[in-house]
C-alpha cells in the first residue's frame, strides 16, 4: 500500500472544505426548521393583534367618532365611541349596580349610537348636525370632569375602574337582529312586564317584545309612585272643556277601554275624549303607563306602578337578573327578542359616511 502525507497547505485546506460543507447543511436544514416553528408563534401573536385591532377599528383603522351636542355648554363636541359609552353607562345607569348589569347598559348604549351612526341619523333638535344630544332625547351622557366632581376624588378612581371594566368587557359588541344594529330602547323600572314596542311608539319591532320582568318589584324603589291633582288641573293638563266627572261608570269620567299585553293602559277615554296611555302620561307627567286612580275632596290621585316607557331592558330587572348569576348576554338576550351579538367593526364594512 503506497501512503501519501499531506503538506499544511493541503491540511488547511481540507479543513476550509469540511467548514464549509458543515456550514452548508446548517442552513439546508436548520433553517427551514427555524421557519417553520419559530416564528409561528410571532405570527400568531401578530395574528391576534391584528384581530383584536380589526374588531375595535373600523375599515382604514380610524377611531369611530360621535358628534354629541352638549346641552349645558351649547356646544358639539366629538368624543371616541368607546369614551361615549362610558358616559352613556356612567350617567343612565347606577354604578352601584352589578358588573353584568353594567355590561348589559354598555351593549346597549353602544347598539343605540352604531344603529344611528350607521344610519345617519342627527339630533335635529340641537340644530348642530351632531348625532346625540346628551338628554334623555337620545341618551344621558356625563364626561370624565364631571364624574369626579359627581363621584369626588376618591370614590372617582373605584367607580371608574368598576365602570371602564364594564365597558373594555363589551368593547365593540353590539346587538342585532337579522345582521342589523337594534334599537335598544331601555328604561328604568317595569310593571312586572316589559311593553310590545308597537303599544307605546304604533311601530311594530320583532325583537321588542312584552316579556315578564319580575325582579323589579322586590328592587326598584320607583316601583310604585303616586300624583296627586286637584280637578281644576286634570282638565287643564288633559285640555278639556269642563272637570272630568268623579262618578262611578259616567261616560264622561275616566275609563279603560284597552290594556296592552304588558299590563298597562293602551287606550283610555276621559271625559268623552280618547287618549292613548302613552298620551296620558305624558300629559299628567306620571312615571308609567299603568296607573290606578281614586277622587277624594276634589283631588284625583293616580297611583302607578313602574318608571318608564316600558319598551326593551329594565335596569333594576338587569341588575336583578345579574344578581341570580346571569351574564350580559343572557340579560340582553332575555329582554331583546331573538337577537345575536356582533362586532361594530363587521357592521362598518362597506359603509361610507
Amino acid at each position: 500500500m503506497i501512503k501519501y502525507k499531506l503538506s499544511r497547505t493541503q491540511t488547511a485546506w481540507a479543513r476550509w472544505l469540511a467548514l464549509w460543507f458543515f456550514s452548508f447543511l446548517t442552513v439546508v436544514l436548520l433553517v427551514p426548521w427555524l421557519l417553520v416553528h419559530i416564528p409561528a408563534g410571532r405570527d400568531a401573536a401578530s395574528r391576534v393583534s391584528d384581530s383584536k385591532q380589526s374588531q375595535t377599528l373600523p375599515p382604514g383603522g380610524q377611531a369611530i367618532m360621535v358628534q354629541v351636542h352638549l346641552s349645558g355648554k351649547q356646544t358639539t363636541e366629538e368624543i371616541e365611541l368607546e369614551s361615549y359609552v362610558t358616559g352613556v353607562v356612567a350617567a343612565e345607569m347606577p354604578i352601584e349596580f352589578e358588573p353584568e348589569a353594567l355590561k348589559a347598559q354598555a351593549l346597549a348604549a353602544r347598539t343605540y349610537i352604531v344603529r344611528r351612526l350607521l344610519e345617519g341619523e342627527t339630533a335635529y333638535a340641537s340644530g348642530s348636525g351632531a348625532a346625540v344630544t346628551d338628554t334623555t332625547l337620545h341618551q344621558v351622557y356625563v364626561s370624565d370632569e364631571e364624574l369626579k366632581h359627581r363621584w369626588g376624588a376618591e370614590q372617582y378612581e373605584v367607580n371608574r375602574n368598576k365602570l371602564k371594566q364594564a365597558v373594555e368587557a363589551t368593547r365593540d359588541r353590539v346587538i342585532t337582529y337579522k345582521g342589523q344594529p337594534i334599537e335598544a330602547s331601555y328604561f328604568s323600572t317595569s310593571n312586572g312586564y316589559t311593553e310590545n314596542s308597537e303599544d307605546y311608539w304604533n311601530m311594530k319591532l320583532p325583537y321588542l317584545r312584552s316579556v315578564p320582568s319580575p325582579w323589579d318589584a322586590r328592587l326598584s324603589p320607583r316601583y310604585q309612585d303616586s300624583l296627586t291633582l286637584t280637578s281644576k288641573e286634570l282638565q287643564q293638563k288633559l285640555g278639556l272643556p269642563v272637570a272630568v266627572p268623579a262618578i262611578a261608570g259616567s261616560k264622561l269620567g275616566l275609563n279603560v277601554v284597552e290594556r296592552s299585553e304588558g299590563h298597562r293602559v293602551k287606550r283610555l277615554t276621559v271625559g268623552g275624549k280618547s287618549f292613548t296611555g302613552r298620551e296620558f302620561r305624558e300629559k299628567l307627567g306620571l312615571p308609567s303607563s299603568q296607573f290606578q286612580w281614586s277622587y277624594s275632596n276634589g283631588k284625583w290621585t293616580f297611583t302607578t306602578t313602574g318608571y318608564g316607557h316600558g319598551v326593551g331592558m329594565s335596569q333594576w330587572g338587569a341588575n336583578g337578573m345579574a344578581k341570580e348569576g346571569r351574564t350580559a348576554e343572557e340579560i340582553v338576550k332575555y329582554y331583546y327578542t331573538g337577537v345575536e351579538l356582533d362586532h361594530v367593526a363587521n357592521l362598518w364594512k362597506g359603509k361610507t359616511f
